[in-house]
């Protein structure tokens, strides 16, 4: 999967591919269920292996989401022009935004559309989405993003951009929360989907002259090493060309990060992933503890996840402790919840 997709996202200067026809078929499903067939379409299209079998698979996932990006961004610009009118100004993040910096827009797929508006425009906003225009829309609207939550709302709306999208203008994160976003939202989710990772390659590529490492990695210094971490996946995985970035920022990475990211690329599937890899709810388990075991053998959370949740450290020390706190807080919130029933947490 990393062979494949190392530099999938530039327009040239691909890194010399090294995979065999057999190797490629067996990689395809994952390719094609992750969201990455596109890119892996893009990488083999210019190699021998453009007329294997496994290449018409991508090949038709890459014309598929080229119809699916332009189906997307009449809806981005209906959503923009609803909010406008009704005077709700608001930022996208991920997806679409992120496309923009892939050599085509179609390499990168994009489901929900991730908006965040101003805290008392939150209702406002909510009621132009219910609107039968917007129907057809999968929003995810936000009072902030969680993952650079420490920044305020004022700052990133004023470090924003805004693109041209046919007659609308669409507003976007600045680079500088652009990469903090996307690294840390990687790792939020235990880096399962290396669409997550590619996002985080093209962002450094991507990086403008004026961009502020200060303002990217922020104020927090556990949260800044984390974003540094997902830089150097980028490297390490992917083959992202740091070269121009601040020495600083060439970290030693865990060993069992990097092998924890590969290990969770063999499974790339949503519904492997919780909380859809849990069939049956904490709570029903706690009235019929037959199941659970098996329970919470599925909640046990990858150390990725379990160090994101309980804001520690990426390093080499065991990540034990981390996935037992991880546990034992979810435990809590499920003990909170249950004096009206028991909830899953």
């Amino acid at each position: 999967m990393a062979e494949v997709l190392a530099g999938s996202w530039r327009g040239s200067a691909f890194p010399t591919l090294q995979i065999s026809e057999r190797e490629l078929d067996e990689i395809t499903p994952l390719l094609y269920d992750s969201g990455t067939a596109a890119l892996g379409w893009r990488r083999i299209s210019k190699t021998p292996l453009q007329e294997c079998s496994a290449a018409e698979v991508l090949h038709q996932a890459y014309r598929l989401q080229s119809l699916q990006a332009e189906i997307h961004e009449e809806k981005i610009k209906k959503l923009f022009s609803l909010l406008r009118q009704a005077q709700v100004e608001a930022v996208l993040a991920k997806g679409w935004a992120t496309a923009g910096m892939y050599a085509e827009r179609a390499l990168r797929p994009y489901g929900d559309i991730d908006l965040c508006v101003r805290p008392e425009h939150f209702k406002l906003a909510e009621e132009v989405l219910r609107a039968p225009e917007a129907n057809d829309c999968w929003v995810d609207l936000h009072k902030h993003f969680s993952e650079i939550d420490e920044r305020t709302l004022d700052e990133i709306f004023a470090r924003s951009q805004t693109v041209s999208l046919g007659a609308e203008q669409i507003r976007i994160l600045g680079p500088e929360d652009q990469l903090a976003l996307s690294c840390i939202h990687l790792l939020k989710h235990g880096a399962w989907r290396p669409l997550w990772l590619c996002d985080v390659g093209v962002a450094i590529e991507s990086l403008p002259a004026t961009f502020d490492w200060g303002v990217c990695l922020g104020s927090n210094n556990t949260r800044a090493h984390w974003i540094i971490c997902a830089i150097g996946l980028a490297k390490r995985l992917l083959r992202a060309d740091t070269g121009n970035l601040p020495a600083e920022l060439a970290t030693p990475l865990p060993a069992w990060l990097v092998e924890n990211v590969v290990k969770q690329w063999a499974n790339p599937f949503a519904i492997d992933q919780p909380p859809m890899s849990h069939p049956v709810p904490m709570a029903d388990l706690l009235r019929h503890p037959a199941g659970l075991l098996d329970g919470l053998r599925q909640r046990w959370p990858n150390p990725i996840i379990a160090t994101i949740s309980v804001n520690g450290e990426f390093n080499n020390l065991p990540r034990l402790p981390y996935q037992m706190a991880n546990c034992l807080s979810r435990i809590g919130r499920l003990l909170l919840n249950s004096p009206g029933g028991f909830q899953e947490p």
